[in-house]
């Protein structure tokens, strides 16, 4: 019997989805941070087993919404959690269950009627053995639940148990996805986010809502098969913004160039030749016309 089909993990920001996703992948397919809200598309990863094909999709973290990129980052979630044959909801073992989980439970509460929902308590390695049996306890009564599991994507602790679990509540079927296909994300998405990932590296609070990355261009360089150019350009929205990205010098872009280089060439095996610049748009999180250039 082959089973496969999809899966969506959901919680507050920083709840440990995205380390999770890639953990089962067994791969980096989405970028991690421990800055909140830094996931912001539904990246859609693929576990191979001979038994099975599980496409795991990390959303970004639902929160209450100050601006219309919030508003758009929930609807994705919402509609993404419609869709799927299985939800995990991921509470972590260090924070109290709390106001935005139980939000999150109420919401879930609906579509637990069709689609079964694991409640999934993440970071494990984080806490004592008795912390992490409170939190699955605590979590328990938020409500009902077709399965419960700790895990710890850091140590592998339990994610075969749980992608055991997701695959349980699959329908039978064949493969979705050819071999060795990790995701099915656009190599420019997958580029821009692993650019995004370094410049959140080390930014003050108030500045990674106010990032966002686009390839302008990526071709192979002339007269060379072993190097492809890529020009990016990180978008904030205010000047004084720019000035932390680029940093004094240009040390501090220069820094995000050397970091995402490096993840950008595993990824396409290739060197890269990456050319980042800064541009302000102004207030582009509450802007209709601009959420739609920077493709949300």
């Amino acid at each position: 019997m082959h089973r496969s089909g999809f899966a969506c993990f959901v919680g507050r920001p920083n709840a440990g989805k995205s380390t999770l996703t890639n953990s089962l992948v067994g791969s980096k397919v989405a970028i991690t941070s421990s800055k909140p809200q830094t996931t912001r598309h539904a990246i859609r990863g693929i576990v191979h087993r001979p038994d099975a094909q599980l496409i795991i999709v990390d959303t970004p973290g639902l929160h209450r919404p100050r601006t219309l990129l919030g508003r758009r980052l929930n609807d994705l979630v919402y509609e993404t959690w419609s869709e799927v044959d299985v939800v995990g909801f991921c509470v972590p073992a260090d924070q109290k269950v709390g106001p935005g989980d139980r939000f999150i439970a109420e919401q879930l509460k609906k579509v637990a009627r069709r689609t079964p929902v694991l409640g999934i308590v993440t970071k494990t390695d984080l806490v004592s053995k008795e912390q992490v049996a409170q939190q699955l306890l605590d979590l328990q009564q938020v409500m009902d639940f077709a399965d419960l599991v700790p895990v710890s994507a850091l140590d592998s602790f339990q994610v075969d148990v749980l992608a055991d679990l997701l695959v349980a509540q699959m329908p039978e079927g064949p493969q979705l996805y050819p071999d060795g296909e990790l995701t099915d994300e656009p190599e420019t998405t997958l580029i821009a986010e692993l650019i995004r990932e370094a410049a959140l590296e080390g930014v003050r609070d108030e500045l990674p809502h106010s990032l966002a990355v686009t390839i302008e261009e990526m071709i192979p360089r002339e007269g060379r098969k072993d190097l492809i150019d890529v020009h990016a350009v990180l978008y904030v929205e205010r000047s004084s913004q720019k000035s932390i990205v680029i940093g004094r010098g240009g040390e501090r872009l220069r820094a995000v160039g050397t970091q995402a280089r490096k993840h950008i060439q595993a990824l396409l095996g290739s060197k890269i030749y990456l050319d980042l610049h800064v541009k302000v748009a102004k207030d582009w999180q509450r802007d209709p016309k601009q959420l739609r250039k920077l493709g949300f």
